[in-house]
């Protein structure tokens, strides 16, 4: 004999977050690869993913790009795209040197707190970058003043830290990051340097946050929430995390609707649908025609703000574009 369990009587229904997927700098990054392929031809090479999401870069490999680690992988005076994440000064100097034509897709949110990290090493400041070793944008930021940044990942990290003056000591942050996350760190750090210095303006992208705060706001309603994003998306990884935090029964992260398990709708009533930075509306939609399939119809859309940000393609793009 089976009992119903609590709450069994509720309607089945779905919160669906907005803002959600694609911000300003992944659209910006996605399309410069589609236009460069247009414009020039295939292939057009990117140096690493553009966006973190396999459906982005299995759609544009159909397309004719070809993606690469690094810039030695290019043959000599062929075009490569840098991704969005941003790269080091050396890779510049790299991909001059192969003679390569170049398009910088970085996100210009990035490219800010690179011109940060560049602006305090000028000033002999040392830099203490929070962010996730071995990510494509921490690399990149760093790389702009090797000599000054520190990279903190964990508490142990924090711990670790040395300074030669701790009344010239800033803190720089990987875009991506969880908020909160960012701001505990933040604090360990104050606690051993009390003249910490914060960023002049926040560095955690504004798409960032904003999904997360959508994801607050409905969490604590949700047995689960499902988040579509890519296992190497930070800020997709940070969805899960926030949706836990606050309220959520459970919540995973999948690429691709086939990829949820019949067992995690068992005994659940509503559920949470949000998405990564880097993952096209098309992915979330394919989400939710599985939910209605199997009774969960009712969609009701969570907003938490409405975004209007939009960049222009990189101007060594731009130049070339048919008018």
């Amino acid at each position: 004999m089976t009992t119903s369990s609590p709450g069994a009587d509720r309607p089945k229904r779905v919160f669906l977050a907005k803002p959600r997927g694609y911000c300003a700098g992944v659209d910006r990054a996605v399309v410069t690869v589609e236009k460069a392929l247009e414009t020039y031809g295939a292939p057009v090479y990117v140096r690493k993913e553009i966006v973190h999401n396999k459906y982005v870069v299995e759609t544009l490999q159909d397309r004719g790009a070809i993606f690469v680690d690094e810039t030695d992988e290019v043959p000599e005076g062929a075009l490569v795209v840098f991704s969005a994440h941003g790269v080091s000064p050396a890779v510049h100097e790299e991909a001059a040197e192969r003679n390569l034509r170049t398009i910088d897709a970085t996100c210009p949110l990035v490219t800010k707190v690179h011109q940060e990290a560049k602006r305090f090493a000028r000033d002999d400041y040392d830099i203490l970058l929070i962010g996730h070793e071995g990510h494509e944008e921490v690399e990149g930021t760093a790389g702009e003043a090797p000599e000054h940044v520190q990279l903190v990942d964990t508490a142990e990290d924090v711990a670790k830290v040395e300074v030669r003056d701790p009344s010239k000591v800033i803190w720089l942050s990987q875009t991506t990051l969880s908020v909160d996350e960012t701001m505990v760190r933040v604090e360990q750090l104050k606690q051993r340097f009390p003249d910490l210095q914060s960023p002049p303006s926040d560095d955690i992208c504004y798409a960032t946050q904003n999904r997360q705060v959508a994801v607050k706001a409905m969490a604590p309603e949700c047995d689960l929430v499902i988040v579509v994003g890519s296992q190497n998306s930070s800020n997709s990884k940070r969805l899960v995390e926030v949706a836990l935090q606050h309220g959520a029964e459970a919540s995973y992260l999948i690429d691709y609707a086939k990829e949820i398990q019949e067992e995690w709708l068992d005994g659940v009533r509503t559920v949470g649908v949000t998405s990564g930075a880097s993952v096209p509306d098309i992915l979330v939609h394919e989400v939710l025609a599985y939910l209605a399939e199997r009774g969960w119809g009712d969609v009701e859309e969570v907003t938490t703000a409405n975004e209007k940000i939009a960049f222009q393609l990189p101007r060594e793009l731009r130049k070339d574009l048919v008018r």
